[in-house]
């Protein structure tokens, strides 16, 4: 068996030792033609790992932005390979003087074939060198917009809002224009057209619309907002709101905030959005007539209309002081849950990163006994749920189940937060109500007792939760 297998690796070895053709004074083998390969490959590996040093580590101790880092790391980077490939075939053998007539004839005709690669890489090496597109700018090319994640010599790689990312060739950029909202600043403007009905006072309009601009929190107040009567159009008065923001790349956010604002505020002073109407004239009305007859209702009955998200949080007590704006932040921050009767929403333990509010149903608390669950404290419309774990940052003791089918208002860490520092006044009630529950605090007693010790010398409960509130606020 072992004469078999040395037998079997010496016809191996002289297979890949076989010369296949000469080039120049170098005999191609197999073996050659392997060692040729990996040492090439390698290269590539080290170019690819030199570049990497170079973006992340290197550059970034010379206070250089991520768009000057890859710029630089990309071209040196490229050269550093293509020198390590020149290395690599005069070490194998390779006399590139006596191939330089062959590789120049081979060259012409690997250009007609390749001239968009060609291009491509002229291109890419163009847009690193002039720095007109840099990494983490935001561009807008045609139907795309994103940010620019990566300058290559071939390509470049632009990440959309939807997550998505588009690779665009560099003969592309080079030969299209391109609107870089970061070439200088990240300032831009934002225009809101709007129309109203004509015998509006345009005074009036333009009070509205420079208010809600200044109430907008990414709109700057130099240069100040502006409102343009563009002209008088077929059924309204046409204006246009001029904002300017340092948060360009969110400007779909903005221009959709400013419309809800602007919506809100025009029906409470009773400015009215025309639309365009057309009056139609029949022929022969009366034999319409059967058409105008209401039709027999067939099917099955309609369903009972499920109440508005709206309307529930209206209900809850925090809430009802909120106006149509406040309340569709709120709406956007969380969410709605159903559940059904004895559905389980998380068990002890579990960690939660969610505040809870009842709007239909009852919650429970609940406690497992012989193999029963046994309700502990319930939870009734309007009432609240996971907030000491949410503050003490621990996982919920206690097993919370719905009762009967139950309507919850989910609000996550994040909009509670938001919540907190747009409605301070919401930290004291939500402080009193939590002391209320003495059941609640007895859950929690040793982490509050422990927390306390080491954040403050509170001594009751209530005043620990409205400092931990206001942390909440700062953070």
């Amino acid at each position: 068996m072992p004469s078999q297998v040395i037998e079997l690796w010496s016809s191996f070895v002289s297979i890949a030792d076989a010369p296949l053709f000469r080039l120049g004074r170098e005999t191609i083998s197999l073996r050659w033609l392997f060692q040729v390969v990996l040492l090439l490959i390698l290269v590539a590996i080290l170019a690819r790992f030199f570049k990497g040093v170079l973006k992340n580590q290197l550059l970034p101790r010379l206070g250089l932005d991520l768009g000057n880092r890859e710029a630089i790391s990309t071209v040196m980077s490229g050269a550093g390979g293509a020198l390590g490939y020149i290395i690599v075939l005069q070490a194998v053998g390779i006399n590139l003087d006596s191939l330089a007539v062959i590789i120049g004839g081979l060259g012409v005709g690997i250009g007609f074939g390749l001239q968009d690669v060609t291009r491509n890489l002229i291109s890419g090496l163009t847009l690193l060198i002039e720095r007109k597109v840099r990494v983490g700018d935001f561009v807008e090319i045609e139907n795309i917009s994103g940010y620019v994640q990566e300058v290559s010599m071939r390509a470049t790689v632009i990440q959309t809002f939807n997550g998505s990312n588009v690779v665009v060739p560099n003969t592309y950029l080079a030969d299209s224009p391109v609107l870089n909202w970061y070439y200088e600043t990240h300032r831009g403007r934002i225009d809101v057209p709007i129309g109203v009905a004509y015998g509006t006072d345009p005074v009036l309009v333009t009070e509205v619309l420079l208010n809600i601009a200044h109430s907008e929190p990414d709109v700057l107040r130099e240069p100040a907002p502006r409102v343009i009567f563009r002209e008088f159009g077929d059924s309204a008065l046409e204006f246009e709101l001029w904002v300017w923001t340092d948060a360009i790349e969110r400007r779909v956010f903005i221009k959709s905030s400013l419309n809800f604002k602007i919506d809100y505020y025009f029906r409470q002073h009773n400015i009215s959005i025309p639309f365009p109407q057309r009056d139609i004239w029949i022929r022969n009305a009366p034999a319409l007539s059967p058409l105008n007859e209401p039709a027999e209702m067939v099917g099955m009955p309609l369903a009972p209309a499920t109440p508005s998200l709206k309307s529930l949080l209206q209900q809850v007590s925090y809430f009802q002081c909120m106006n149509d704006l406040q309340l569709r932040f709120l709406i956007e921050s969380g969410y709605r849950k159903h559940l059904a009767a004895k559905e389980i929403l998380f068990r002890a333990q579990e960690a939660i990163s969610n505040f809870y509010i009842v709007l239909q149903g009852q919650m429970a608390a609940v406690y497992e006994e012989n193999g029963e669950l046994k309700p502990m404290m319930t939870f009734n419309p309007g009432e609240h749920f996971g907030e000491l774990p949410l503050m003490l940052g621990v996982a919920c003791p206690t097993t919370m189940m719905a009762m009967t089918d139950t309507v919850l208002f989910v609000l996550p860490r994040e909009g509670f937060e938001q919540l907190l520092k747009e409605h301070p006044s919401l930290a004291d009630e939500i402080a009193v109500a939590i002391a209320r529950r003495q059941d609640v605090l007895a859950q929690h007693q040793q982490e509050l007792q422990q927390l306390s010790r080491q954040e403050s010398d509170q001594s009751r409960p209530i005043n620990w939760i409205r400092d931990r509130l206001q942390k909440l606020l700062s953070w």
